[in-house]
Parts: C-alpha cells; sequence; structure tokens
C-alpha cells in the first residue's frame, strides 16, 4: 500500500470515528442512492433538478441577482417542506422574508428556523 493510501485511510478512519459509519465514503462504493426531495412547487424546476426537487436534510443554497425570486422559491419550498413534516431552517442574508407572505403561500412562521445575520 502506498504511503498516500495509508494516510487517506487513516484519515477516513478518524472521520468515520469521529462523525459515525457512513459519514464519507467513495460515491462508487453505492450503486444507488436513493435521495429524498422536497418540492419546490415549480414542477419543471423540479424535473430539471432531477430528484423532484430540493435534496432533503441537505443544506441548499439559492443563489441569484437581485428580484430573481430567490426568497420566492425558498419560501415555497419551506412550505412544502413544513407540509410534509419536515423542519426548516432558513438563512436570509438578504432580509428579504416576508412573514405574511410566507404565512399566505403556507409556512407555519412560528415553527420556522430564521437567522439574519
Amino acid at each position: 500500500m502506498v504511503e498516500r493510501d495509508k494516510a487517506l485511510d487513516m484519515a477516513l478512519g478518524q472521520i468515520e470515528k469521529q462523525f459515525g459509519k457512513g459519514s464519507v465514503m467513495k460515491m462508487g462504493d453505492k450503486t444507488t442512492m436513493a435521495i429524498e426531495s422536497v418540492p419546490t412547487g415549480a414542477l419543471a424546476l423540479d424535473l430539471a433538478l432531477g430528484i423532484g426537487g430540493l435534496p432533503r436534510g441537505r443544506i441548499t443554497e439559492i443563489y441569484g441577482p437581485e428580484s430573481s425570486g430567490k426568497t420566492t422559491l425558498a419560501t415555497h419550498v419551506v412550505a412544502e417542506a413544513q407540509r410534509n413534516g419536515g423542519t426548516c431552517a432558513y438563512i436570509d442574508a438578504e432580509h428579504a422574508m416576508d412573514p405574511v407572505y410566507a404565512k399566505a403561500i403556507g409556512v407555519d412562521i412560528d415553527e420556522l428556523l430564521i437567522s439574519q445575520p
């Protein structure tokens, strides 16, 4: 075994020890990966994303120019996730979240975790 391979195996072992088995792996080790998704509320976008929406349980950054619909998209995803029993944490870097609008489209604002840094 080459020195590089030993170092990699040791690093992977330490990560698994600290974070648990399966926290890091080679992508080729698993032949199929079922990824749960949260619908965005836009069927065409869900189809384009290839998994039916945004990946559930993962951090997703929605990026784009001003007034491109980032907050609207994120708000619809939050509403869908909550409707399906999920909990959402929302980082509103632009301070654009409108609680009245969010509530109107189905967001449970009392349960939404929000940070506005």
